[in-house]
């Protein structure tokens, strides 16, 4: 589970991030970036996002996040993520053709999409 203090959780947040129309697509994921940071020292947010248009069960949403959690998870704790740490904040969205992927593929996915940033 990525700690609490990565975590982006109030809908404005999103809101900020998403209005900034930074994003990149690979493999059936989306990721939007939000704003630069003003200062190193800030922490850099994350959200995960699969909507209800891309699987009505809830059972299959929730696996894509967690997959899409446990990826950035593991480069967050190898130290891969120098490139996406000059970012406010981080949304990834789980489009209908990433439901069907299993771990390798998602977090291939994803370091694809951290290398464009």
């Amino acid at each position: 589970m990525i700690p609490k203090q990565y975590r982006l959780k109030k809908r404005i947040a999103f809101s900020a991030t998403y209005r900034v129309k930074n994003s990149f697509h690979v493999g059936g994921i989306t990721l939007f970036a939000g704003k630069l940071k003003k200062e190193e020292s800030d922490i850099t947010k994350v959200g995960f996002v699969v909507s209800k248009k891309v699987h009505k069960r809830a059972v299959k949403r929730n696996r894509l996040k967690r997959l899409m959690r446990e990826s950035y998870r593991l480069l967050l704790k190898n130290g891969e993520l120098k490139s996406s740490q000059k970012y406010m904040s981080l949304i990834f969205v789980g489009g209908t053709n990433s439901l069907s992927m299993n771990f390798l593929q998602v977090k291939s996915s994803i370091e694809k999409l951290l290398e464009k940033l």
